[in-house]
């Protein structure tokens, strides 16, 4: 049995966002060496049989899609899977709600990178009411134990919490708003998250205190440097894959 670490062990306060990334030449070149590291260290996992679960939660805007592109953009396509995690079907919702997650586990030689995940139990269900109280509390120890299934049975895993600040998400959002190839990232869901910046602050603590375990942990990545976060993501799944 996997203990989970006390509480306060990863926090959104300990983090510096001030981090960035300045230098545009050694950027690239520290990108293109880490693709092609998770490159060979993916196919040594098809080829061996292993497998390995990435999981990415964060704020609104703070680049989860385009950390996810750099992470996979040299990935074989045979041996990876990026599911898209929104609201459920009506067919899941006759379940479970992690049924739908089980199903997408990664295989024997599989990769499979979440974006968005079952945190969103004790997240967004949490905070707007789509979970009753008693839902989304005794969703930690549910949760714990999915992974630790997973784990025991093999599978590599490592959970990224991509954090920014109020107002950079602010920046993000308008900025997209003028962008005809990206408003349509942004709508009033969006707004509405923010306008509860607090709430989602406190779930999003207790979901670290609660679900960041040795077998499975949290990383929590500075976002307000795109550049930054691209790398420490692709940093930390070479460790994982390799």
């Amino acid at each position: 049995m996997f203990p989970v670490s006390p509480p306060g062990t990863v926090t959104l306060s300990g983090v510096d966002l001030s981090v960035s990334v300045e230098d545009s030449t050694a950027y690239e070149t520290e990108l293109v060496q880490l693709q092609e590291r998770v490159f060979r260290a993916q196919i040594q996992t098809y080829l061996t049989g292993r497998r390995a679960a990435i999981v990415f939660e964060g704020w609104d805007a703070s680049g989860k899609g385009g950390a996810i592109r750099r992470l996979s953009s040299l990935m074989d396509p045979r041996g990876y899977k990026v599911w898209p995690i929104s609201a459920p079907s009506e067919e899941e919702k006759r379940h479970h709600y992690l049924w739908r997650f089980w199903r997408k586990t990664p295989g024997t030689g599989e990769v499979c990178i979440f974006d968005r995940s079952w945190y969103g139990r004790v997240l967004v269900e949490r905070v707007e009411g789509l979970a009753k109280p008693a839902e989304w509390r005794r969703a930690y120890d549910e949760i714990n134990a999915f992974e630790r299934m997973l784990t025991a049975d093999g599978v590599r895993m490592a959970k990224f919490f991509i954090h920014i600040d109020k107002k950079t998400q602010l920046q993000r959002f308008k900025s997209r708003e003028k962008d005809p190839a990206k408003s349509y990232k942004l709508g009033p869901d969006d707004w509405r998250n923010r306008a509860k910046w607090g709430r989602y602050e406190a779930a999003i603590q207790e979901m670290l205190d609660r679900t960041h375990r040795p077998d499975a942990p949290w990383h929590v990545v500075a976002g307000n440097d795109k550049r930054h976060a691209r790398l420490e993501v692709l940093r930390r799944c070479v460790e994982l894959l390799e």
